[in-house]
């Protein structure tokens, strides 16, 4: 089955960059889109980021496009988002998701706490 381990997060300025890192588990991890999530406190997980199997393909939501990088090397198993010029509004418990056939894995890891300050 897969697993899924965020790393990266941390406590930043307004106007400074982190880099989260994933690690999924299995041999297959190159056949899978990736994305990355987030869940502001009190507030449902949100879509972020996504990129194709191929790492060809990758689509972003508005409020990030030209401030997040999302890319993957198949070979380390990893996926990466890159975060310039983070704002508060940034604030969240990153997640990352494997998507398996036409759906998202039913099973999260533990996120990675990304906090703004203003």
């Amino acid at each position: 089955q897969v697993q899924l381990v965020e790393s990266g997060g941390g406590l930043v300025q307004a106007g400074g960059s982190l880099r989260l890192s994933c690690a999924a588990s299995g041999r297959t991890f190159s056949s899978y889109a990736m994305g990355w999530f987030r869940q502001a406190p009190g507030k449902e997980r949100e879509f972020v980021a996504a990129i194709s199997w191929s790492g060809a393909g990758t689509h972003y939501i508005d409020s990030v496009k030209g401030r997040f990088t999302i890319s993957r090397d198949n070979a380390k198993n990893t996926v990466l988002l890159q975060m310039n010029s983070l704002k508060p509004e940034d604030t969240a418990v990153y997640y990352c998701n494997a998507k398996i056939g036409l759906r998202w894995y039913e099973y999260w890891g533990q996120g990675t706490q990304v906090t703004v300050s203003s």
